[in-house]
């Protein structure tokens, strides 16, 4: 088995990605996983560290803000057409998956053009507009939500799910093993409640700026708090972290240890990226999802209202999160009732396996296409 697995630009697209390169290789040990991403994005590093080869492409994402960088876009998208390819020429996939980010597009659409097995995974309620024009001409869609042929043609949709880091999709093996684990990595007295506070791997401004302006809220109430704050903000938290001499306050760039993060926490403040939802979905926590304004086709709103639908989250719109959010995580902290439901209907919406099913379409596919 030769596979060709593409896209990137945040953990929401890479994590997945990874997880079915994994699962491929489970299946198929001498399966050939080839990655193609976007240089200068997160993929050129996760990809390698994980035990893949990566190949990058000039490709860059549509600006929305600033209009005049799109300038050298269809230069970008042309080029990288063409190097994608190449590539496909070169490697001879049996199969080429695209799972969202700026690389997805001209791989797959290159893969198309030379008559290669394709399917997308796509994560989001609400696709974003590449995917909806390469839906057209792939041979196959795994998606994550219902109602999905408001977008697709029905005969090519499986429901899947989301595939996810394997540290987060066993959790509830052993859960109390690893709960000992988390209390003795970051530091945390077991008799006190935990929030954990995660803007996705490139951070989130406004839950961070909530929780800064906030801090105090855990100190007066005895709460503690694991926060990732991503890049930007680290240097500003850190100083304000330390300046409290607060031991309830843990504050960090990134939590590699995620699992160990989940399974401490009582209640999770999270945008509401799809892969997000869906790791939250397997941990089963009351969870408070501030959706992200700077999202093609405002997709994470979407996302969020799928579980409040379900009475399985709370939502708090960006726009409101610096005077709501706090009051809102209090309203949650203080209502048991109200957690045990959301943690119950978010733990109904969990799919494990979805890296293995995702896999057994690909080997549908391929071998269909080798019988023909």
């Amino acid at each position: 088995m030769k596979a060709i697995i593409s896209g990137g630009g945040t953990g929401g697209h890479i994590f997945p990605a990874i997880a079915i390169a994994n699962a491929l290789r489970a299946k198929y040990p001498d399966a050939q996983v080839l990655f193609v991403g976007a240089k200068g994005k997160m993929e050129m590093q996760k990809v390698p560290q994980a035990g893949y080869q990566i190949i990058g492409l000039p490709i860059s994402g549509f600006q929305r803000k600033k209009l005049w960088k799109n300038i050298a876009l269809p230069f970008k998208v042309l080029y990288s057409t063409l190097k994608a390819k190449k590539i496909v020429k070169s490697f001879s996939p049996d199969v080429v998956v695209g799972v969202g980010g700026y690389a997805s597009g001209p791989t797959l659409a290159a893969a198309v053009s030379k008559h290669v097995p394709t399917i997308i995974q796509e994560q989001n309620s609400f696709p974003g507009a590449t995917n909806k024009i390469l839906a057209e001409h792939v041979d196959l869609i795994c998606v994550a939500y219902d109602n999905m042929d408001r977008w697709f043609d029905y005969k090519k949709i499986v429901f899947t799910g989301n595939p996810i880091r394997q540290s987060i999709s066993s959790l509830g093996e052993n859960i109390e093993q690893i709960k000992l684990k988390a209390l003795s990595t970051f530091s945390l007295d077991k008799t006190k409640r935990t929030v954990l506070v995660v803007g996705g791997s490139l951070g989130a401004l406004t839950i961070n700026e909530s929780i800064y302006n906030s801090l105090d809220y855990f100190e007066k109430n005895d709460i503690q708090l694991i926060w990732q704050t991503g890049k930007w903000f680290f240097e500003k938290a850190k100083e304000k972290v330390e300046s409290l001499k607060s031991n309830h306050i843990k504050v960090y760039e990134f939590v590699y240890d995620m699992d160990l993060a989940y399974s401490v926490a009582d209640v999770i403040i999270s945008r509401a990226g799809a892969i997000a939802i869906s790791e939250l979905c397997i941990v089963g926590k009351p969870s408070i999802l501030v959706p992200s304004p700077n999202v093609a086709e405002d997709h994470q709103t979407k996302n969020a209202s799928a579980l409040v639908s379900k009475n399985a989250a709370l939502m708090v719109k960006d726009a409101d999160a610096r005077e709501t959010l706090i009051s809102e995580l209090d309203r949650v902290l203080n209502d048991e009732v109200l957690r045990q439901n959301m943690s119950f209907n978010m733990s109904q919406m969990g799919i494990r396996d979805a890296d293995k099913r995702i896999v057994e379409e690909i080997d549908k596919l391929v071998k269909k296409k080798e019988s023909k």
